[in-house]
């Protein structure tokens, strides 16, 4: 059962979301998105033959800009506080390249509040899991502000 960011307490985890298959077409999105086109991510026949995964690989960044909506689908709106802001990135770390075809979710625990005169701010450690690899795809502290509260 999701509940709303006020009701969470520290150490709370939100539910795990749903596995997001990673495509290529995702990442050559990504890719012009951020005009990053390296080899690494868009060009499957020379990563066949020179990229130590055998496959493209996603950007670090594509992967962290995926976690708002996991957080978005884990908790309930807040009825008196609507205004719900992504309010950045701490110690972000990339541990496991994902790669195109690969699946990930999101792990999400509160680890800390802080009220701010805009509201009240939310330190979420994240874990972003690869189905059937021992190692995350990423970690880091994403801060969420409800505005107002």
């Amino acid at each position: 059962m999701t509940k709303t960011l006020l009701a969470l307490t520290l150490g709370e985890q939100l539910p795990v979301g749903e596995w997001v298959c990673i495509s290529q077409a995702d990442i050559d999105l990504f890719a012009k998105a951020t005009n990053d086109h390296q080899w690494i991510h868009v060009d499957p026949q020379r990563c066949k033959k020179e990229s130590p995964f055998g496959t493209t690989i996603a950007h670090g960044y594509l992967t962290v800009t995926l976690m708002p909506n996991s957080l978005y689908q884990s908790i309930q709106p807040d009825p008196t506080y609507k205004t719900l802001l992504n309010y950045g990135v701490d110690k972000i770390r990339f541990i496991e390249p994902v790669r195109a075809g690969d699946k990930i979710r999101f792990i999400s625990t509160l680890i800390k509040t802080e009220q701010k005169t805009s509201g009240m701010l939310f330190y979420f450690e994240t874990v972003a899991e690869i189905e059937g690899r021992d190692k995350p795809a990423m970690k880091g502290v994403f801060l969420t502000l409800l505005a107002g509260a």
